[in-house]
């Protein structure tokens, strides 16, 4: 069975359980469906909505948004413990007076967002160890 995209109902936080070839896996998500231990971007960079979901990194400086996306990347990627999954990269511009110039938008797995590869991992680990256990105690 394939993953399918793990939500919270609304107003609703805490640990949701998604179908993963039979055995459920646990997340631990927030009421926008993000691991609560993802690294938020800063400021007014953001995480957006679903099912892919854009980041968006503003700047009136874009090698400096870029900078931030680039840094907010490592980030994750050294949270997730592999490379994060971005579909696409989208950069707007805003030239009304006083809004941000630049907004650059990194459209991530929302997957990757919420931790699926950390409990996948996770559970393998658990797997493993009862499996070790059990033929160790057998």
């Amino acid at each position: 069975m394939p993953l399918r995209t793990p939500t919270c109902p609304p107003g609703r936080t805490g640990t949701i359980l998604i179908d993963v070839s039979e055995k459920p896996v646990a997340l631990d998500l927030d009421d926008s469906g993000l691991a609560r231990g993802l690294p938020r971007p800063v400021g007014q960079d953001e995480i957006q909505g679903v099912p892919y979901r854009p980041v968006g990194f503003r700047d009136d400086d874009l090698p400096t948004a870029l900078g931030r996306a680039a840094q907010w990347l490592r980030e994750v990627q050294d949270w997730l413990g592999e490379p994060v999954d971005v579909i696409g990269v989208h950069l707007d511009y805003d030239d009304t007076p006083g809004g941000i110039y630049y907004e650059v938008k990194l459209l991530c797995n929302d997957e990757d967002l919420a931790g699926v590869p950390i409990a996948l991992r996770a559970q393998r680990r658990d797997e493993e160890r009862g499996e070790a256990v059990g033929v160790e105690g057998g």
